[in-house]
């Protein structure tokens, strides 16, 4: 059973639980996803079921889109596809559709996205340096101040903090709990924050660890 979901970030909310405690929640539109293509060890080497979601325009899908989709009987092009390996042959067949119901209320999950660019940052902002002070006479304030030595070893070490790009990288958050699953609307609530700005892509997969410290649960 396939129970990873491709979804975009709708934004943040809040909503009351089960015991009345208010919850910030994060809602992902997760699907469905129409099953694209299946690959098995016997053709492929490996097992695993490629899903897509959302749609493209005509015009915007190249030729091999539009017939990778007709050849999965789809009637529009998938804006993404995404890939889900499996460890057993796949029960599903081409055409099936994968939705929210895959996901249960009280089920911790991993999502992926990719965070928010930032563009070029200096240290204090990107590794928290903690400059100098911040009195006028100073001269030193948000520098990143000395990077190397003199006579040895005469250069900079390596992975040394420097100023630099920020942000648009993949992330991943793992073991946020499904506080609700709305399937009519194909949106999952999960407690806590996830990477992107709201309209990105991400994927929604069950939680690869057992789960969260008591502490945060």
């Amino acid at each position: 059973m396939i129970s990873s979901l491709l979804g975009k970030k709708i934004g943040m909310t809040q909503i009351y639980d089960a015991q009345n405690v208010l919850v910030p929640v994060t809602v992902v539109e997760a699907g469905p996803c129409p099953v694209v293509q299946v690959k098995t060890v016997e053709n492929d080497g490996y097992n695993a079921v490629q899903i897509g979601f959302g749609a493209k325009k005509p015009k915007n899908a190249s030729k091999a889109e539009q017939n990778h989709a007709a050849k999965a009987g789809l009637a529009q092009t998938p804006r993404v596809l995404g890939e889900v390996r499996l460890a057993e042959a796949p029960t599903v067949k081409v055409g099936d559709i994968i939705t929210v119901t895959a996901f249960q209320e009280g089920q911790f999950v991993d999502v992926i996205g990719v965070s928010k660019g930032k563009g070029f940052q200096g240290v204090v902002k990107r590794f928290r340096v903690a400059g100098g002070p911040a009195a006028h006479g100073s001269m030193f304030h948000r520098r990143i101040g000395s990077i190397g030595m003199r006579q040895t070893p005469g250069r900079s070490w390596k992975n040394q903090r420097m100023p630099g790009h920020m942000g648009s990288v993949q992330r991943t958050v793992q073991n946020l709990k499904v506080v609700k699953v709305i399937a009519e609307k194909n949106l999952i609530l999960v407690k806590g924050a996830v990477p992107g700005a709201n309209g990105d892509d991400v994927i929604v997969r069950p939680a690869i660890k057992s789960g969260p410290n008591p502490k945060q649960a």
